[in-house]
């Protein structure tokens, strides 16, 4: 945070529908899940359940054109998960658009909104 308690904060959500196809959080276990090799693994390593990255998971799943991971089932040569080619293609993408976003920080727009905010909100009347 800056010294002056005023930041910028971007959250870029892509939806599809009602269903956020990519996000910050779905971005980091796609991250995780590359690192790791497995939803179970990646999900541990982000202190979330096996259910809760299988969710976010099948999600991404359904909201692309080609499934964004892969998975291997248990007795298969190499079982686990990985990202597709899609998914590469996709989180890469979503990684450019988030530096972007960033940059945003250093524009005009940004520094004429922070020369009007207050550090904190005024207490309630």
């Amino acid at each position: 945070m800056s010294e002056s308690g005023l930041r910028l904060k971007i959250a870029i959500r892509v939806m599809s529908g009602n269903e956020i196809a990519m996000g910050p959080g779905k971005a980091d276990l796609l991250d995780a899940i590359d690192a790791t090799g497995s939803i179970s693994a990646a999900g541990r390593a982000m202190d979330m359940s096996y259910r809760r990255a299988w969710l976010l998971v099948d999600a991404m799943n359904r909201c692309w054109a080609l499934p964004l991971v892969e998975t291997m089932p248990n007795g298969a040569a190499r079982s686990g998960a990985r990202l597709s080619e899609a998914g590469r293609k996709v989180l890469d993408a979503y990684r450019a658009l988030q530096k972007g976003a960033a940059m945003v920080e250093s524009g005009a727009e940004w520094q004429t909104l922070k020369a009007q905010l207050l550090p904190i909100p005024r207490e309630h009347q």
